[in-house]
């Protein structure tokens, strides 16, 4: 049996994350990786060719400076790309960072929106820095917690206060708000208003006129660092972090799937490998989600019947697929959107409330060159009177071309070598349950305290020296590590 400070389940950005902050602090790390490759959700099966669950996100800025991980070949400043909402009458709706150029195209909309423009930026950049400092900040298991745990809320509400009354007031209103109410507030063009409320739905089980929208919105925006998807490769970010690991001097595994973490007196031991080889460690971070981690991996004897029911009810939900292909001539560069209103994206999650594929979906697509990796909403996992297979694939497909055909002539002609990811592949493929790319939806009663379970926001678990590492912690959803960085921080700090 092999020893080690901590073991990290999972080699997906999280997992590498923690992986390489822990090594770098001296500890002796193993991250165990069921896959064949590591990059988890941000790497298909065939790295060039296969969709992959995420087609973009960048790292924080502080994981890249801490972790020198532009000395392991990252770019240190991902290009934000533009948001281009592909309209029906063949114009186009650019929001880019520039803000004249977006200016001037918005004002083909509404003069009115144009000149809101710039004050609507600089409050999503406020925000965006608030919900990144309310990520940072650890949060203590409620009702009951010391003075010492309380002092980041503190400094939280301080940094909030500091906001000014009218921000303050925005940026506390938001957050329940649906996108549609949010946006309502700051602009008259329903073209405008569809593209932004886009963020607002993506991968969530929700439409532009569900309450909580507009916070996932804001989530979106921040771990974008803007509208498009950041300009970068996933792939990049994945060799940056395991080169970086490695240097620390993490130990890294693929296709050693762990069958099982093992406890002893309600303290973690180690894990225990599909292969019967076992691994011991007085600390495991488990970078899985919620359900998987605890329903299957940890056995419920150590667990408080309340806690395991807590778990079971989880919201996962899944209603994404993606999908990637080639074209034989280039695609207009950034990411591009079917959203051309608001009561269109609400219809697409109609379908989803029906357990439908939607006929007319939310797609975004990200090009590089001649390729595309597109996302599709609303494929909802739980199909009524259907399952996914080859039929249901098939259909999936055959909207996702010809939606797109609708909006770049003659690509049905040009498209080839389409390959999709449904909700099931997600969950099979990729250890989604229920396809969900959050580990657990965004939504109002599973965020910030209550994420993924009420008091359990923390990293920690009942059981003694076991994490959580994964997107369906306080602060994660998307590609950003930051949920890694956070449970490296949470592990440090009880002094491994």
């Amino acid at each position: 049996m092999n020893s080690y400070d901590a073991i990290i389940i999972g080699a997906g950005h999280n997992g590498l994350t923690t992986a390489a902050w822990l090594a770098k602090a001296g500890k002796k790390v193993l991250v165990l990786e069921k896959r064949s490759v590591v990059g988890g959700a941000c790497v298909g099966n065939d790295a060039a060719l296969d969709p992959a669950p995420f087609s973009g996100g960048f790292l924080r800025p502080d994981i890249v400076r801490h972790l020198k991980l532009t000395q392991f070949g990252l770019n240190p400043a991902p290009v934000a790309t533009d948001l281009i909402s592909l309209l029906p009458d063949s114009r186009q709706l650019v929001l880019s960072a520039d803000p004249v150029k977006t200016a001037e195209s918005i004002a083909q909309f509404s003069a009115a929106d144009a000149a809101k423009w710039p004050d609507f930026v600089r409050f999503m950049d406020k925000a965006a820095a608030t919900l990144e400092a309310a990520y940072a900040t650890p949060i203590p298991r409620l009702p009951k917690f010391s003075p010492t745990e309380g002092l980041p809320l503190a400094q939280l509400a301080l940094k909030i206060r500091g906001l000014g009354a009218r921000d303050m007031y925005a940026f506390i209103r938001l957050l329940p708000m649906s996108a549609k109410e949010f946006l309502d507030d700051w602009f008259e063009s329903d073209a405008l208003k569809a593209a932004i409320a886009s963020l607002g739905i993506h991968n969530a089980n929700l439409g532009v006129m569900s309450a909580g929208s507009a916070y996932n919105l804001l989530h979106q925006y921040l771990i974008r660092g803007g509208w498009g998807q950041p300009a970068n490769d996933l792939r990049q970010v994945i060799a940056a972090l395991e080169s970086a690991a490695k240097a620390f001097g993490a130990e890294i595994r693929t296709s050693a799937e762990v069958a099982r973490v093992t406890v002893e007196n309600e303290r973690v031991s180690g894990v225990l490998l599909a292969s019967g080889e076992q691994n011991s460690a007085g600390t495991v971070l488990c970078s899985a989600d919620p359900k998987r981690t605890f329903l299957s991996l940890v056995t419920p004897e150590p667990l408080d019947p309340e806690f395991v029911w807590q778990v079971q009810t989880l919201k996962m939900r899944g209603v994404t697929a993606m999908a990637a292909a080639q074209s034989a001539a280039p695609l207009p560069a950034g990411t591009l959107i079917v959203a051309p209103s608001l009561n269109y994206l609400e219809r697409a999650y109609d379908a989803a409330k029906y357990g439908q594929i939607s006929e007319k979906p939310y797609l975004e697509i990200t090009t590089a060159g001649n390729s595309l990796s597109i996302h599709f909403q609303f494929a909802p996992y739980f199909l009524k009177n259907a399952t996914w297979n080859a039929e249901t694939r098939a259909k999936l497909e055959s909207i996702v071309v010809d939606t797109l055909e609708t909006r770049l002539p003659n690509l049905k002609s040009q498209i080839h070598n389409l390959k999709s990811l449904t909700p099931l592949d997600l969950e099979t493929a990729f250890s989604l349950t229920e396809g969900d790319p959050h580990h657990g939806q965004l939504a109002l009663d599973q965020f910030f305290f209550m994420r993924p379970i009420p008091g359990y926001a923390s990293q920690k678990t009942p059981i003694a020296g076991l994490y959580l590492c994964g997107s369906g912690v306080h602060g994660g959803g998307g590609v950003s590590g930051i949920a890694g960085r956070n449970a490296a921080k949470a592990v440090l700090k009880g002094s491994l």
